[in-house]
């Protein structure tokens, strides 16, 4: 009698891949991904709100929304105070992982760079944590003997990219390309060395590219260079990635359910709409005193009692509410809190850009896109331009757009959708219509035979 194989799953999570990439503009370049994806299912993966790496790769991992995680982005409020961020660590994650529920049912996992996993905590298999740890003498593996191991194998391994929004872009292409051939040699390791029934990863190279290198490319962008040296720069990023996948396939059998996928997308940074001057410009936000110079925005810059809100910057825009009862010094009643919700959500989707044509902003209300709001939700989220344009923080700009980045040369923002390439063994589909973040969880378990617990949002693909 010839003794089954015992199921495996192996997830490759490409950070910020997107679909227009990896199926079309780049596909001609990335034999092992179109093997993979004729041979199983593939499409566009709706991404959560916001499109953020923090917290959509938890998200992925868990099938709940950034509400039931009280996490919505990198940094979140500690308190109502003015200004006591935190920055989001696997402490926060307060329900069930993917792996945490295959070691209830006796089976174990290998996890490589997820983000939100550190610090390392125990579990039934092996942990490398992500590009958040803060060094790597903190606890960024389980067990912790596995950093020896690492040592041994991928000795030049990096956790991310010291400093990826940079002028130096030559040297930066070549950091990522030696981060991520680092990031899969170890994976090839765990791969072959530990027994393992899921093994989940993901690479951040993909992202930092984007953010980098997506003017050199994109002949819609209005930093576009024609005839830049960096004009192949993404190409031979994503050539690289797919010879890195092609080996790592290698080391899986044919019986292997094989994901790759992404927790968001990318598309083009046309500016940033500087979004505590468009509340000063509106008599939302008053300062104590005019900047002089760009500033970036602290709580102590404010004039609190004559301020009603005041805005974060990043790829996306917070709102908050100065409410009375709420914050220190509130200023709006919470019989008005709606109203100025209203009031702000619209004026916020009627901005225009510099020659009067509405950007196309969107705004979301959490409770309304969110099955709950744990911990300390933003009061208004906000896409400006729908993504084409980030949230900037900064004071100081005498405008409400700008065309530099406060934190940074950056030329991409996220875009809502991700991609996904299932290979399970079925009969191949090809391209089929666009699945949720959520549902990648929901399937996961169910290639393994575990009950899916009611509490996920998503559904088996």
């Amino acid at each position: 009698m010839v003794k089954k194989m015992k199921k495996r799953v192996l997830i490759i999570g490409w950070d910020c891949a997107a679909p227009e990439l990896v199926f079309d503009a780049f596909k001609a370049d990335m034999p092992n991904t179109r093997r993979l994806m004729a041979e199983g299912i593939y499409g566009e993966l709706e991404s959560t709100i916001p499109p953020i790496t923090v917290p959509a790769w938890m998200c992925m991992m868990t099938s709940r929304d950034p509400g039931e995680l009280g996490i919505y982005g990198f940094r979140n409020r500690k308190d109502y105070s003015y200004d006591a961020l935190s920055i989001a660590n696997a402490h926060a994650i307060k329900v069930p992982t993917l792996w945490d529920l295959l070691g209830q049912a006796g089976k174990k996992s290998v996890v490589l760079g997820v983000p939100l996993t550190y610090p390392a905590k125990p579990f039934p298999g092996w942990m490398v944590t992500s590009f958040l740890t803060p060094n790597l003498n903190s606890q960024w593996t389980f067990p912790r003997r596995l950093s020896r191991e690492i040592a041994q194998v991928a000795s030049d391994y990096m956790i991310d990219i010291p400093n990826f929004r940079t002028d130096r872009r030559a040297e930066l292409a070549q950091q990522l390309l030696k981060m991520t051939a680092e990031r899969f040699k170890l994976a090839r390791y765990l791969l072959e060395t530990k027994d393992w029934d899921l093994f989940t990863m993901v690479e951040m190279g993909s992202d930092r590219l984007q953010h980098a290198f997506w003017r050199f490319w994109d002949k819609t962008h209005p930093k576009y260079e024609p005839n830049s040296p960096f004009s192949e720069t993404m190409r031979n990023y994503y050539r690289a990635l797919d010879a890195e996948l092609g080996e790592t396939l290698a080391c899986v059998d044919e019986d292997t359910t094989v994901m790759i996928v992404s927790d968001h997308g990318a598309k083009r940074m046309d500016g940033g709409i500087c979004i505590n001057e468009w509340l000063r410009k509106h008599g939302y936000l008053t300062l104590k005193t005019e900047p002089q110079g760009i500033t970036r925005w602290t709580a102590d810059l404010v004039d609190w009692e004559k301020t009603k809100v005041w805005g974060e910057g990043g790829y996306y825009g917070r709102i908050f509410i100065n409410v009375e009862g709420r914050e220190p010094h509130g200023t709006v009643s919470a019989g008005d809190y709606e109203n100025v919700r209203d009031e702000l959500k619209a004026h916020l989707e009627a901005i225009v850009d510099e020659v009067g044509v509405n950007i196309g902003t969107r705004v979301f209300k959490p409770e309304e896109v969110y099955r709950e709001c744990r911990n300390i939700a933003p009061d208004l989220i906000v896409y400006f331009g729908n993504l084409f344009w980030r949230s900037v923080g900064s004071v100081g700009y005498n405008s409400i757009y700008t065309y530099e980045n406060d934190t940074g040369p950056d030329d991409c923002n996220h875009a809502e959708m991700g991609m996904f390439i299932i290979k399970n063994g079925e009969q191949a589909q090809g391209l089929v219509a666009p699945k949720s973040l959520y549902d990648i969880a929901p399937t996961v378990l169910n290639e393994f035979g575990i009950d899916i617990p009611a509490a996920m949002q998503g559904y088996p693909m």
